[in-house]
């Protein structure tokens, strides 16, 4: 403790070097947190994660965990001997043994006799909802029991720190959803460090206390879900939030110079480099020039349309590209369709602007 600040339990600057490509991330997780590590496909979670279950080692930086280096130039812990416990997204179960001995292979490992890693085993079991199922094997699971086993298991040998690998990526939607509602129960009881790598903006927003955004090796956000979705500072993460998302300069006169073309007006008193973010729904589609209050009005070309559960979304083309959602009723009344000129329009008290 120093200056009344705590020390987090994980501390970690991971830096990987992997043919053309380098993670350089720095992590900080502490005692009862969740933090979730969200990105897109091949922008680091997993080689981060497995660097810091010891699966691979760093080629710079330092793993620090609950006062203990694991990994740092001249010092490394093997996956073993490391007080962290990993629930991959194929869950890993051991094929010949019961949901009951697999739980109890942590404990095991740690040196308890049989029948007292059982019983921790069998605690374990009932506090994921799972006590009847005990003598089950992994192929008389489902893929949600199968889930929650190695939750269990993971976290009956009492680690410090809890690696979750995309754990509810292999459930259909019902089951997922059952599942976070469990997983969100355990964690809030866990002790020590928990970290989520996902690419499920869900997942994030709803089980971690904070999310980090990696984006090609690189930290681009860190915040709780909330800051994370107000301010968002990337395409991706916009595009996570459900939001349009452009970067340009503001003079302070209530307008923003966008840097991809085009210019918005603002009702925020921003000056210097800026976000302006809104959501598809604040976009009014028109076939003429529309009267009244909108200032935002431009001619765009609709590039491509898809459904958006029970709305249509529109791609544009323009200055700005922009994104809106309309009614299925609307896009058949504008004749919605690739090629088609139109004006959209967007209220300057529908926008947000904010520091970049």
């Amino acid at each position: 403790m120093d200056g009344g600040t705590v020390s987090p339990l994980l501390d970690a600057h991971l830096v990987v070097d992997r043919h053309r490509f380098r993670l350089d991330v720095r992590l900080t997780v502490g005692s009862g947190e969740v933090v979730a590590l969200l990105g897109p496909n091949g922008a680091g979670k997993t080689t981060a994660l497995r660097a810091l279950a010891g699966l691979e080692r760093l080629s710079a930086g330092e793993i620090v965990l609950d006062g203990s280096v694991l990994d740092s130039a001249g010092t490394f812990v093997p996956a073993h001997h490391r007080r962290v416990g990993v629930v991959f997204q194929d869950y890993l179960l051991f094929p010949h043994l019961s949901a009951l001995d697999n739980v109890a292979f942590g404990p095991r490992c740690q040196g308890y006799r049989r029948a007292r890693a059982r019983a921790v085993a069998a605690r374990w079991l009932d506090r994921v909802g799972l006590a009847d199922r005990a003598s089950a094997r992994p192929d008389e699971l489902s893929g949600g029991q199968a889930q929650r086993v190695a939750l269990a298991r993971a976290l009956a040998g009492e680690p410090r720190l809890l690696l979750l690998d995309e754990p509810l990526a292999a459930l259909d939607a019902g089951t997922r959803l059952r599942t976070r509602v469990t997983l969100r129960h355990v964690l809030a009881t866990h002790t020590g460090a928990t970290l989520l790598v996902t690419h499920d903006p869900l997942d994030a927003m709803v089980l971690a206390d904070r999310i980090v955004v990696i984006e090609d090796g690189r930290v681009v956000q860190t915040g709780t879900p909330l800051e994370i979705t107000k301010r968002p500072r990337t395409r991706y993460v916009a595009r996570l939030a459900g939001l349009n998302l452009y970067r340009g300069r503001s003079t302070g006169d209530g307008w923003v110079d966008l840097a991809g073309g085009g210019r918005l007006a603002v009702d925020d008193d921003v000056t210097g480099e800026v976000f302006v973010a809104f959501p598809p729904a604040a976009v009014a589609l028109h076939r003429s020039r529309p009267d009244g209050s909108p200032r935002n009005v431009w001619r765009a070309t609709v590039d491509g349309v898809e459904r958006y559960g029970d709305r249509v979304r529109v791609h544009l083309a323009g200055e700005p590209e922009v994104a809106a959602d309309v009614t299925p009723a609307a896009a058949s009344e504008l004749d919605l369709v690739p090629g088609a000129r139109v004006w959209a329009a967007v209220k300057a008290t529908e926008t947000h602007a904010y520091p970049a």
